[in-house]
């Protein structure tokens, strides 16, 4: 990062280029001070909840938008809904890409801003936006040339293949504008800004609510687009959302003119970040597995995980937002040397994450079919749907411990552990296991063997945490402001 603080002393004053003012005014952020010393100050418990309050409402809207998705593509047709089922892996491939961008950019944000590094804080988030606007257009170019081919191998028939592929077209034109939120969702939340990227994200879903009816129906004269609407109502709210995003960093001065110092920022950042996009590209990897699997019991199969997956994620999101929420946190009281209130804040996360499981198995136990019905009526579509939901919450909260360690770890610079987790979950526990039950007991042998591997995931991955922060601490490496 040496070029992209030579010309900033530790004030952030000019050195070789940047005049008195300009020196002042990157000292001076519109969302900061205040905001970043809530984090650092006050009752942990109390700041890690208000964030997942905060976060949760943008992702009860987005996660909602997905499910009404899927309700107007249900109304649609049964094959529609199961070539909606199809592009889930690879949607979910393109946001882990996403989300780890993200990850690794808010990482190195906290901790610098923990550590009173404003002025290279703004840097890294000017260079971390231009960043994901272009890894982002390569890759969308990428998978287009080769997206037929992806679901061919997830088993898709012809006509499930071809309605799958004109969605997902769409669907990547909206990635870079998709991914330019989400990271300067997750940008704001490390400066401090707990509210804004929510109410951003649920100005943006919607939009795509209200547009899909209208793209996939029709209204007046126009007779509808079918499932491509769906996908035109996404590219148009993420462009009105990108804009937002753009638009909103500037006023409040998170965004400085400039590139020097990008190779040094990328690399800052990719420290994190790479690892991070590995690790939440094998979930997507496992899930094409999966998927592949439950296209051999069937096109109504398909459709009823799709519709049930969307419904879980309504109570899953809540582990996600957490996971999320806590990041901030972490990354910023280990760099300003609050030790106690990290541990104090896993504990809390820890908790959280249990109860929320249970209490969600519990309802989608017990009043999933009744959801289900208000999603679909197709009999084979529900019964596949109401399998699900008796059987995969059951690992929820185990998941929300797998989601806050490893955001943690990467909130504390070590993306490495992350990484490892994940392939030990999917060589060795995932994948296996689900072939394993899907040959002995079908899909539901299959969901069983799903939840088996995120149960001895969250044993590894809680131990390893807490082995690594003792570790560090013993050792008197807790100084963690330096960030390279």
């Amino acid at each position: 990062m040496s070029g992209a603080i030579a010309t900033l002393d530790a004030r952030g004053n000019c050195r070789a280029g940047l005049s008195r003012n300009e020196g002042n005014r990157l000292n001076k952020p519109q969302t900061s001070g205040s905001q970043h010393r809530a984090l650092t100050e006050g009752s942990v418990g109390h700041h890690l909840f208000r964030l997942t309050g905060f976060m949760l409402l943008g992702f009860v809207s987005v996660m909602g938008a997905n499910l009404m998705e899927s309700l107007y593509i249900s109304q649609v047709g049964t094959l529609e809904l199961a070539a909606l089922g199809f592009t889930f892996p690879l949607v979910m491939m393109m946001q882990g890409v996403t989300m780890g961008l993200g990850v690794g950019a808010s990482s190195v944000v906290a901790r610098k801003i923990g550590a009173h590094a404003w002025p290279e804080a703004r840097i890294l988030i000017s260079h971390a936006i231009w960043m994901v606007i272009v890894f982002t257009m390569v890759l969308s170019l990428l998978v287009y040339w080769g997206v037929g081919s992806i679901f061919a191998l997830l088993g898709a028939d012809p006509a499930a293949e071809a309605l799958a592929s004109e969605y997902m077209a769409l669907w990547l034109f909206g990635l870079p504008f998709f991914a330019v939120a989400m990271v300067g969702s997750s940008l704001m939340r490390a400066a401090g800004d707990a509210t804004k990227p929510s109410y951003l994200m649920t100005v943006s879903a919607l939009i795509q609510v209200g547009l899909g009816p209208l793209l996939i129906f029709g209204f007046g004269s126009f007779e509808g687009l079918g499932m491509p609407g769906a996908a035109w109502s996404f590219l148009v709210a993420r462009f009105v959302s990108f804009l937002m995003y753009i638009y909103y960093m500037r006023r409040d001065g998170l965004l400085v003119p400039g590139l020097a110092g990008f190779g040094d920022s990328s690399r800052s950042i990719l420290h994190v970040g790479l690892p991070a996009i590995a690790a939440n590209l094998i979930s997507p990897v496992s899930m094409t597995v999966i998927t592949r699997l439950l296209a051999s019991h069937g096109t109504a199969v398909v459709a009823g995980f799709s519709v049930a997956s969307r419904v879980e994620t309504m109570f899953a999101m809540f582990m996600w937002a957490l996971s999320m929420s806590i990041a901030p946190i972490i990354g910023q009281n280990w760099g300003a040397g609050h030790f106690d209130r990290v541990r104090t804040a896993l504990r809390s996360a820890y908790v959280f994450a249990l109860v929320w499981g249970l209490f969600s198995f519990l309802v989608l136990f017990t009043a999933g079919p009744w959801l289900l019905h208000w999603v679909n009526d197709d009999p084979e579509v529900i019964a596949a749907a109401t399998t699900y939901l008796s059987i995969l919450p059951l690992g929820m909260g185990l998941m929300g411990v797998i989601a806050t360690s490893t955001s943690s770890f990467n909130a504390l610079g070590k993306p490495s552990p992350p990484l490892a987790i994940s392939i030990v979950q999917m060589l060795f526990l995932s994948v296996p296991l689900a072939i394993l039950g899907n040959a002995l007991f079908g899909y539901t042998g299959l969901l069983f063997g799903s939840v088996l591997s995120i149960g001895l995931t969250a044993i590894l991955s809680y131990v390893w945490l807490r082995r690594t922060i003792k570790r560090r601490l013993s050792i008197g490496e807790g100084d963690a402001a330096p960030v390279g």
